[in-house]
């Protein structure tokens, strides 16, 4: 499974100013089918680990405070 290495190129975006993980929220990465959105150990923010994303939108549409967000590639929507 190929491991992101940069944010700006990635499926899932997560607003680190918005996101509030490093209070103990995980829904995103609670309800992602794939497991791809894990907790960075030095921020304490949820980031995309793996570039796997089917563009089911749960993460996005479930984030409590609004900082996923999902980039669906033209040819899919």
């Amino acid at each position: 499974m190929p491991i992101a290495q940069t944010p700006a190129s990635l499926p899932v975006i997560v607003n680190g100013d918005q996101c509030i993980a490093d209070k103990g929220c995980t829904v995103c990465i609670d309800v992602c089918p794939l497991d791809v959105l894990r907790i960075d150990p030095v921020t304490g923010k949820a980031h995309m680990k793996y570039d796997e994303c089917w563009y089911c939108l749960p993460c996005e549409k479930d984030c409590p405070t609004g900082a996923v967000k999902v980039n669906i590639p033209y040819l899919l929507r």
